[in-house]
């Protein structure tokens, strides 16, 4: 997958241009372990980094995704309301949770790429 950037908290974000995709990582799911219900927000909603985007109940937790960069919610993955545990199968693809427009794209800057993300959940 290319442009994907990951914040230190497990979300991952696909980008091009101003437009962004975020879900949460392979790791993250396995820790979470089968996700039961998803609270996605509303479109236009403004997000902020480090700040709770959504939240995410398993089998085991619940927990908020926080977002990785800034920006308004242009599209939410409805599907997951039916079938929350997309985000187990398919973390990358079918269980992506929202679509942005970025506020300030030089955030992607501050985010560790697919090489710099896996040496730091290897090392926890």
């Amino acid at each position: 997958m290319k442009n994907i950037k990951f914040h230190p908290e497990h979300a991952w974000i696909t980008f091009n241009g101003h437009h962004g995709t975020i879900g949460i990582s392979e790791y993250a799911q396995q820790q979470l372990g089968d996700i039961i219900y998803v609270d996605l927000p509303e479109i236009e909603t403004e997000i902020k980094p480090g700040e709770p985007l959504c939240a995410l109940e398993s089998s085991k937790v619940a927990t908020d995704v926080i977002a990785p960069v800034s920006g308004t919610v242009i599209e939410i993955n409805g599907a997951l309301e039916e079938e929350p545990q997309r985000i187990n199968s398919s973390p990358y693809e079918a269980g992506w949770l929202v679509k942005i427009i970025l506020k300030k794209p030089s955030e992607l800057n501050e985010l560790m790429d697919r090489t710099a993300y896996e040496e730091y959940i290897s090392s926890r």
